[in-house]
């Protein structure tokens, strides 16, 4: 059975749940270490869009940040939030519009407001992407 849009009602009935969990406060991101080859988890902020399937981070550290290094490495991730374990692909954001919304997505949800400062850590960090499988 499927929707107006085309989407299976099991797409539909996970881009709900995504949606739902976007409200928490932090994910858990493992990545598989680029060198160890072991699995290496972190606690991150994130934020995900409006009936959306993309999970925004932003990497404070950037390019330093050894959990981004995985992901150039290794772009398969899950991505726990609350109770439920999603696999995805990690990706550096390059498009200068998707950048603005991960830093816009981020900022608003965190500090409560939609303009992103033009200097610090929000304006400096590199903002990276995980497609959620669905």
């Amino acid at each position: 059975m499927y929707n107006e849009q085309g989407q299976s009602r099991d797409v539909e009935a996970r881009l709900r749940e995504i949606e739902s969990l976007a409200k928490r406060p932090f994910c858990y991101l493992a990545t598989i270490g680029r060198v160890t080859g072991k699995r290496h988890t972190i606690e991150i902020w994130f934020a995900i869009p409006p009936q959306g399937r993309t999970l925004y981070m932003l990497a404070g550290g950037r390019d330093r940040s050894d959990w981004v290094r995985n992901i150039r490495n290794n772009p398969e991730v899950e991505v726990r939030i609350a109770d439920t374990t999603f696999k995805g692909t990690g990706r550096i954001i390059e498009d200068p519009e998707e950048d603005r919304l991960a830093r816009r997505l981020v900022v608003a949800k965190y500090y409560g407001r939609e303009k992103v400062a033009s200097s610090g850590w929000e304006a400096t960090s590199l903002p990276v992407a995980v497609d959620l499988d669905i």
